[in-house]
């Protein structure tokens, strides 16, 4: 095992310890946003494909305020690959990423973390589990020797995927961050509450545990008080910005009856545009969740940059994208400046 890309900077731990730590994610949706990424399979070609994008992209989100390069992985595994025929390449582009996530944390001074997902094979038998293990195995490897400063595991459906990540991630001696996923049903298909899940991830040596995607702010916010309340240590809260409801608590049970593109009016996930959340509504969660001592805090699918720095100004950050924060003050028709010229002013009253 190599060692963390710096040694002369606090890790993880030590960061947490302190205060809050930002992480971006989102790099699925945002990609497909620009054109560089196909919906559907969503496997991350782009990193081989156009590397610059993926560079710029880290350096957004550390601009607007994450304290992580996270290595886009996710989605990188040999199942995901197999599926568009491609698993030749699945070495080198776990490298690839690993290498541009590096070269940005390492200039940046920021955290350099690792990605495992949910495979999608995992179905609570002792072949998938073996199976996933193995695919886990390699892609932790290829993190360590990056030189990565601790790896997450995310959007766990199964718990007991989850604890097979874990014990992956803790073999290379690296902390673990590990979440879950948590959708419509009250239990994981292997029987666990998100927070019995968290419970066990943590007494199996997770460092941070918590929950990222599927929830929008509002409808993860109930659940993670439950985490919360659960577990003694580090919790993780990493929601999608999407106006989820009660009535559909997750992003892919949404439903929009003037949509008319898929079935059941699901426009799940290339026409959520309509259900994003305003960097208020992020600000505002972020406030939420670090009052009950939620501490590892980041957007998942369908994040920004301007969602993150909102996270970040919430927190009391002025990171350097917040040069550019709304004043709206010096705006034309709506500013407040006493040199703005009155007749504009009072055209304000009629738009």
């Amino acid at each position: 095992m190599v060692e963390a890309a710096s040694q002369s900077r606090p890790g993880l731990l030590e960061r947490l310890a302190q205060g809050p730590v930002v992480c971006a994610e989102g790099y699925l949706f945002e990609c497909e946003r620009r054109g560089y990424l196909q919906a559907g399979a969503f496997v991350p070609e782009v990193v081989l494909e156009h590397p610059e994008v993926i560079e710029q992209l880290h350096r957004e989100f550390v601009r607007a305020g994450s304290d992580v390069v996270e290595a886009f992985t996710y989605y990188g595994h040999r199942e995901k690959l197999r599926i568009i025929g491609k698993e030749e390449q699945l070495e080198p582009l776990n490298r690839q990423a690993l290498q541009i996530a590096r070269k940005v944390a390492d200039e940046t001074g920021t955290l350099l973390a690792g990605d495992l997902s949910n495979t999608n094979v995992y179905v609570g038998d002792e072949e998938s589990a073996r199976v996933v293990r193995s695919m886990f195995e390699e892609q932790a490897r290829w993190a360590a020797e990056a030189g990565v400063d601790f790896i997450v595991a995310e959007t766990f459906s199964f718990a007991e995927e989850a604890r097979i990540a874990l014990e992956v991630i803790k073999e290379t001696g690296l902390p673990a961050v590990v979440t879950m996923a948590a959708h419509r049903y009250e239990t994981t298909p292997d029987g666990y509450s998100p927070e019995d899940a968290c419970r066990m991830l943590e007494a199996h040596g997770a460092d941070v545990v918590g929950l990222n995607c599927a929830r929008g702010p509002r409808t993860m916010l109930p659940v993670l008080r439950r985490v919360r309340e659960a577990v003694s240590g580090y919790v993780a809260a990493l929601p999608v910005p999407y106006r989820t409801t009660d009535a559909e608590p997750t992003f892919q049970s949404l439903r929009d009856p003037d949509y008319h593109g898929l079935p059941e009016d699901r426009p799940f996930p290339t026409d959520l545009d309509p259900f994003t959340c305003n960097r208020h509504e992020i600000a505002d969660f972020t406030r939420e969740a670090y009052a009950m001592d939620v501490r590892y805090l980041g957007v998942c699918c369908g994040a920004g940059p301007h969602h993150i720095r909102a996270m970040a100004e919430a927190l009391g950050r002025t990171p350097e994208a917040s040069k550019y924060s709304a004043d709206m003050s010096k705006h034309a028709y709506m500013g407040t400046d006493p040199t703005l010229k009155p007749e504009i002013q009072e055209l304000a009253a009629k738009l």
